[in-house]
C-alpha cells in the first residue's frame, strides 16, 4: 500500500495571472501558502481483476479507460498503470472552498502513482505533469498555480513566463514574522461551494478586459513579498490584502454577493486589516488577517460562522506510507 499526502494552499495575491489568458501575453506571479490541512490518496494491489476507486462515490472498472473520475483515469493512463488496483481519496476541507483541492488531488494522485511503480520525481515534474493532465488533456479552464503549490508546498512566489515555463522562489520570511502571520490568520467558512471552472471559464474568457486590473494584482505580489520579508511588516501586508480583494471583486459580479460583501465590511469594522475570498470567488472561505485578539470579536460580528484553524506547511506532496507487498 502507498499512501500520499498533499497540502492545499490558501493564496493571498496573485490570482488569474496564472491563467494562459494572461500570461501568454506577460508574465504572472502569485503570492501562496501551503497549510496543515491535505489531501490523502492511497494505492493498493487488488485481489480482483478489476480496478476500485472510491471518492465521494465508489465505482468499479474493469479497464483505465472506463473509469469515471476523469483525474484518477488520466494519472492512470500518463503514469502507465493499468492494473488491479484499489484507489481512495479523501480530503480535509469540501471541494469548491477555494484551496485547490482539485489540483491537489492530482498531485496527490501522480505521487501515489508514481510511488506505487517505486519513482520518486522532482516536485517540478509532478506539478507539470498534474498541469497537462487539467489543462492539456481534459481542457480545464484553469491555472497552473495550484499544482504548483501543492507539489513544492511552503511559502512562495511562484512566477509563470510566457512560454509556459514556471518558477517557484520560495519567500525568506523571518520565523518570527512567519509566526505571528500564522496567528492573524482567520479562515471562516462562507457555507457556500461553487464551480471554480465556470467563474475562471469567463475571467479567461474577458482577460483583455480585466487585463489591467490582473496586471495591478500580479504587481502586488512584489509589495507583499517585501512587507514579509522586513518592509512594511504585517500591518502593510494586510493592507495589501485589502487592496487586492478590491480589485479581485472588480473582475466580475460573481465573484462576491451582498451577504459576503457584509461580512467582509463587519470584519474590518471589527478589527481585520484586510482579507479575500480564496480561489475564484463565490463562496468557499473568507481569509482575514487580524491580531489575535480581536479574532473573536470579528467571528461574533459575522455571526459565529464556521472557523477553520490552521498552520501553515512547509512540505509538499509526499509520500507518508509505503507498504509494497511483492
Amino acid at each position: 500500500m502507498i499512501i500520499s499526502r498533499t497540502p492545499y494552499r490558501v493564496s493571498f495575491a496573485g490570482g488569474g495571472t496564472d491563467l494562459p489568458a494572461f500570461f501568454r501575453h506577460e508574465p504572472g506571479a502569485v503570492i501562496s501558502t501551503t497549510i496543515n490541512r491535505y489531501l490523502h490518496v492511497t494505492v493498493h494491489r487488488r485481489f480482483e481483476p478489476n480496478i476500485r476507486v472510491a471518492y465521494s462515490k465508489t465505482e468499479t472498472a474493469e479497464r483505465v479507460d472506463e473509469i469515471q473520475h476523469e483525474l484518477v483515469r488520466e494519472a492512470l493512463r500518463l503514469t502507465g498503470i493499468d492494473e488491479p488496483l484499489e484507489i481512495t481519496t479523501i480530503g480535509d476541507v469540501p471541494a469548491g472552498t477555494g484551496m485547490g483541492s482539485s489540483s491537489s488531488l492530482t498531485v496527490g494522485l501522480l505521487t501515489a502513482l508514481h510511488g506505487y511503480r517505486g519513482r520518486l520525481l522532482p516536485a517540478q515534474t509532478v506539478a507539470d505533469q498534474a498541469c497537462r493532465i487539467e489543462i492539456d488533456h481534459l481542457g480545464k479552464p484553469i491555472g497552473k498555480q495550484d499544482q504548483y503549490a501543492a507539489a513544492f508546498g511552503g511559502l512562495n512566489v511562484i512566477h509563470f513566463q510566457t512560454d509556459g515555463g514556471v518558477r517557484v522562489e520560495p519567500v525568506p520570511c523571518a520565523g518570527d514574522t512567519l509566526e505571528e502571520l500564522q496567528r492573524r490568520v482567520l479562515l471562516l467558512y462562507t457555507g457556500q461551494t461553487r464551480d471554480a471552472n465556470t467563474l475562471l471559464a469567463r475571467q479567461s474568457r474577458n482577460m483583455d478586459r480585466v487585463r489591467e486590473a490582473r496586471r495591478r494584482s500580479r504587481d502586488l505580489v512584489e509589495a507583499m513579498r517585501s512587507a514579509l520579508c522586513g518592509s512594511g511588516g504585517l500591518d502593510e501586508f494586510a493592507r495589501l490584502l485589502h487592496e487586492g480583494w478590491l480589485i479581485k471583486r472588480s473582475l466580475d459580479d460573481q465573484i462576491s454577493d451582498p451577504r459576503i460583501d457584509a461580512w467582509y465590511d463587519a470584519a474590518l469594522k471589527a478589527g481585520a486589516g484586510g482579507g479575500k475570498l480564496l480561489g475564484a470567488g463565490g463562496g468557499g472561505f473568507l481569509l482575514l488577517l487580524a491580531p489575535s485578539e480581536r479574532h473573536r470579536v470579528i467571528e461574533e460580528a459575522l455571526g459565529r460562522p464556521r472557523r477553520l484553524d490552521i498552520r501553515f506547511e512547509s512540505a509538499g506532496s509526499r509520500i507518508i506510507f509505503h507498504d509494497h507487498l511483492p
